[in-house]
Formats: C-alpha cells, structure tokens, sequence
C-alpha cells in the first residue's frame, strides 16, 4: 500500500519510463546511478512474471558493479516470491517449489541470463532460507536492531508482526 501519488510515481518513473535504469531518477534533484552503488545485491527473479520478467530483473549485472547473488524462483509474480518454507495451508504441501541460485563477483565477466540458468544449481523448496543465510552473512553480528516505536512519546509497537489485520478473515 502506498499513497495515490507515490504509486503512480513509482510506476510511472520506475516500470513505464525505467528512469533508474536509465539514469534519469532523481532523489533530491540528483540522478541516480546503479552503478555508483556498491553494496552487495541479493536479486530475485520468478520463473513466470508477467510484470518483471526475470530477463530484465537479470539486467541488473550490467547495470551495477556489485556483487550479485541470483535467485530464480519457480512461479510467478506472487506465488514465486511469497513461498514461505513451510506451508501454513495443509494443500500447499503438493505445490512443487524449486529455486536456482546463483553469486557473481562485481569482477567477474558477465554471464547471460540462459547460460546462467543452464547452470546455475537448482534447489528444491523455498528461496527464503538461501535469502536468510545470505541476509545472515552480510550481517556485522550486532545483534538485533532496535526496537520500533518511539517510547518517549509512549507509542510502542502493538503487536507482533505480521499484526491482527493480516490474520483477520
């Protein structure tokens, strides 16, 4: 959910005209480039999208000099990246869930997409533990981030997340 003019923003600029991709993004007057950006990228694609093809999610190795860990999803926009480890519905146990996975060196020449996944190992089940384990080893191992809320003012979190209103029917 975002707001009426940060939505039609964020699809106008970022899925119809590509301003990021293309250099022409601004954040505070000033365009952004992927490739100043250096922070390693942990990339999903899925299989069968429609909105975000995995090819052109792909791209972002030419785009970037980062290090890229690949990760092609079997479904599509939905079912391919929300595919939780374990199934919560007892009939979700029979849906066939694979992943690819894959790491690039900013370094490293390019490999295309096809080849890439011709290669790339596949792995069977849900993405979201390869996704913690990088998420993991990209840590500093500081522990746990602060709380949210601002207990000053007295305002703390309610719940636990995910919160009531998603486990509402």
């Amino acid at each position: 959910r975002m707001p009426y003019r940060q939505h039609s923003e964020y699809l106008r600029e970022l899925y119809r005209d590509n301003d990021l991709a293309q250099g022409r993004y601004q954040v505070d007057g000033k365009p952004v480039a992927l490739r100043d950006i250096s922070v390693p990228v942990f990339l999903l694609g899925t299989v069968k999208d429609t909105v975000a093809p995995w090819h052109s999610v792909y791209k972002l190795h030419l785009l970037t000099r980062s290090d890229i860990t690949f990760c092609l999803s079997s479904g599509g926009h939905n079912v391919g990246v929300v595919n939780p480890p374990t199934a919560a519905d007892p009939h979700a146990a029979n849906v066939h869930r694979s992943y690819q996975l894959g790491s690039a060196k900013a370094s490293d020449n390019y490999v295309d997409p096809d080849t890439w996944q011709a290669n790339a190992p596949r792995f069977e089940g849900s993405w979201w533990p390869a996704w913690e384990a990088w998420l993991s080893a990209q840590s500093s191992g500081q522990g746990k981030p602060p709380r949210m809320g601002n207990n000053k003012a007295g305002y703390g979190p309610v719940g636990d997340a995910p919160g009531q209103y998603v486990l509402m029917l």
